[in-house]
């Protein structure tokens, strides 16, 4: 940090893979959100293009989820949260088989991704942001979804 303000590397595949991380980029997208209480997941994508994200918030707040997917995980069905934002620049590392999601706690927020795979909508996936199973505990429930996001079944972990 100086008059200029501040430099920071945000990626590096060298650091990701040497603590056992995927450290490839195949895709970059940017989510951007009018509202507050804007709902997006829970997504992921199947196998063979299950795919690892990194999230980071470049603006307003969001309330970012994660479950564990992973059939032989000892935290199968699990989830966990993170609030993140242009302020606290944290970011979040999603492993391949984990689902994603967040909710804004601000109007005016943008989300960038770095995915390690290619999009494929055949292989897409979610399932409901309420499903009872994984009882997820959100900020808000007066919600602004879309009618896929809101029509996702429970998820079947068959």
């Amino acid at each position: 940090m100086d008059e200029r303000g501040a430099f920071a590397r945000t990626f590096c595949s060298r650091d990701f893979e040497s603590h056992g991380l995927n450290g490839t980029i195949s895709q970059c997208s940017i989510s951007v959100n009018e509202r507050k209480n804007t709902l997006r997941g829970m997504h992921y994508q199947k196998n063979p293009y299950a795919e690892a994200k990194l999230v980071r918030c470049s603006r307003g707040i969001i309330y970012d989820v994660i479950v564990d997917l992973r059939y032989d995980s000892s935290t199968f069905k699990q989830w966990a949260s993170v609030e993140i934002s242009d302020e606290n620049r944290k970011m979040v590392y999603i492993p391949e088989g984990f689902a994603h999601g967040f909710q804004t706690l601000t109007d005016d927020t943008e989300v960038i991704y770095h995915m390690s795979q290619f999009y494929s909508p055949s292989h897409a996936d979610g399932f409901r942001w309420n499903d009872p199973s994984f009882k997820i505990k959100w900020p808000s429930e007066n919600l602004v979804i879309s009618l896929k996001d809101q029509n996702y079944p429970d998820f079947k972990s068959s």
